[in-house]
């Protein structure tokens, strides 16, 4: 592996420990909002602010972070086993 791409790697693992931080952040800011889901399901106006914020929380989480970490770590991985295969 040439220095250019284990700097790359080095920065990817950075990257990844960097969005498991944020990704615990926005789970305790969405656990600190009170518990009021249950009720904006069933009321006809516009969800609270909590519920609100919480919603968008649990959408970047599951559909934006998630996948970013999970196909960052993978690349982080298949690296580092080639490169764990290759030594004798």
């Amino acid at each position: 592996m040439t220095r250019e791409e284990e700097e790359a790697q080095a920065e990817l693992r950075r990257i990844v420990e960097a969005l498991e931080k944020v990704r615990s952040n926005l789970r305790d800011v969405a656990a600190a909002l009170p518990s009021t889901l249950e009720e904006a399901m069933y009321a006809e106006e516009d969800p609270d602010v909590a519920t609100e914020i919480r919603a968008v929380i649990e959408c970047v989480l599951t559909d934006q972070i998630g996948p970013a970490l999970r196909d960052l770590s993978a690349a982080v991985e298949h690296h580092q086993k080639r490169r764990d295969e290759d030594e004798p």
